[in-house]
């Protein structure tokens, strides 16, 4: 199976564009919590062993592999609140929280790559990559820095709102959380703007 290479990141340097950032996000689906993306600059010299898209990775080899990236790279996180989605709409929140995640490493890009097919807009240059978390390593550190980060907010978040088990799905729609949502209504972490929430005020 095909792993994620540092070779769009090797063609950047030879072009002069030093240093590159991976970006990624996690939570763009979920009824509930924010969208989080993360922005991560590889050492090419010290890069972690296993790097991988993190939908592709346990909950248990993401945490492990979390503490090496953050103490070889550089990261930059860009956190989205449900009320930034509710209010912009989440494609607008998550491009926003790529940029402040770009705007909040220590050293500036001189390229990002970004996951997918829409990129956030910065002061350096930009190339979007289809699926870039299975084929750019920087970008499948940065899936592993926001999905840990956002997983770890759930859980934060499932002490201060009892009852939904933010801790188990994370905020995505499973039956689970389709139930608890139709017993205690929305919690001021729910996204108004997605469809089931917004049926269910509805009502």
């Amino acid at each position: 199976m095909a792993r994620p290479d540092f070779s769009f990141e090797t063609r950047a340097l030879v072009r002069g564009l030093t240093p590159v950032c991976g970006i990624d996000e996690a939570g763009r689906g979920p009824w509930a919590g924010p969208v989080v993306a993360a922005a991560v600059i590889l050492d090419p010299a010290r890069i972690p062993a296993g790097l991988d898209d993190s939908k592709k990775l346990s909950g248990a080899r993401r945490e492990a592999l979390y503490p090496g990236i953050m103490a070889a790279a550089q990261v930059g996180i860009g956190i989205a609140d449900a009320a930034r989605i509710d209010r912009d709409n989440i494609l607008a929140a998550t491009l926003w929280a790529m940029g402040e995640a770009v705007r909040t490493l220590t050293t500036e890009p001189a390229l990002a790559l970004v996951d997918g097919n829409r990129a956030p807009k910065l002061a350096c240059a930009v190339e979007t990559i289809v699926q870039g978390d299975g084929h750019c390593l920087s970008i499948a550190a940065a899936s592993i820095i926001a999905k840990v980060t956002r997983d770890r907010l759930m859980i934060d978040l499932d002490t201060e709102f009892p009852g939904y088990s933010f801790a188990r799905h994370k905020g995505y729609g499973t039956a689970e959380h389709q139930a608890a949502l139709a017993r205690l209504g929305p919690s001021p972490q729910h996204r108004r703007s997605f469809a089931p929430v917004a049926a269910l005020l509805a009502r």
